[in-house]
């Protein structure tokens, strides 16, 4: 049966097997002062926001903030949104984008997924935006169903990898893919709780070359060095689907989950 399989251990031990770190808030910080803008107009955000159901009296928790992308374009439209996220430099870019936004109704919370979650406030809608790659999925949507009201949006990663799934297999790298999205689907099963899901498709890391030898460099920038049997073997691939091969192969998948907490 498969509420009897153990998907909360199959989850860490992938998770394990990928080689993740974790960054210390110390990175995030960094880049954090390096953002001039939220990202709030990106057409990730605006695939992610048009999918929200909101009304006016709603409170919203965006975990995992950043500085701001989700949080900030809902605003306007909920009565509170508090933005939770352990790097006390992305909570910075958070309030200094919603000063300048004339935003009077966005609140920052310095906590992380693994810390307890005692001050953290019940909401109507919790949003996760490309923030749940957690050491215990398990317990993170515990505390998610915990802190919801009405229904949990999150986005996860599809086939656990940022660079192309595609080049990786035909280069014959290691799978060092994280957990993707079908974990959560088997766990939030087990608990009852059905989700809805599509996806937010943004164009590969890889697209918009405009030649054989620019898509190589692309590769080899984000692969690391090719060796020339490498190059042969890439410049094969794309000879035989020049156009695909323009586009960066597949799509970077992001699949949008939303359910209703029990």
């Amino acid at each position: 049966m498969i509420k009897d399989i153990d998907f909360a251990r199959l989850y860490r031990e992938h998770l394990a097997r990928s080689g993740r770190k974790a960054k210390p808030a110390s990175v995030w910080d960094a880049k954090a002062a390096a953002m001039a803008s939220p990202g709030t107009d990106s057409d990730y955000a605006r695939e992610f926001v048009r999918r929200v159901q909101l009304h006016a009296s709603d409170t919203v928790l965006d975990v995992g903030c950043g500085p701001g992308t989700i949080g900030l374009a809902l605003a306007p439209h909920v009565q509170q949104v508090y933005g939770l996220d352990y790097s006390s430099g992305m909570l910075t870019a958070l309030m200094e984008h919603a000063k300048r936004l004339e935003l009077n109704n966005v609140a920052p919370i310095e906590c992380s997924w693994d810390a307890p979650w005692e001050q953290v406030p019940v909401c109507d809608i919790t949003v996760v935006s490309r923030a749940s790659i957690v050491n215990d999925m398990d317990r993170a949507l515990t505390k998610l169903n915990a802190h919801t009201r009405k229904r949990v949006y999150m986005t996860h990663l599809v086939g656990g990898r940022f660079q192309s799934r595609e080049i990786a297999e035909l280069l014959g790298r290691p799978d060092t893919s994280f957990p993707d999205h079908m974990y959560v689907l088997n766990m939030l099963y087990q608990r009852n709780i059905y989700p809805t899901m599509d996806y937010i498709e943004l164009p590969s890391g890889l697209a918009g070359s405009r030649s054989e030898a620019e898509f190589i460099e692309k590769v080899d920038t984000r692969f690391g060095p090719l060796s020339t049997a490498e190059k042969h073997t890439l410049s094969r691939w794309y000879q035989q689907q020049p156009e695909y091969a323009k586009q960066g192969g597949e799509p970077l998948r992001w699949a949008f989950m939303s359910w209703q907490p029990n």
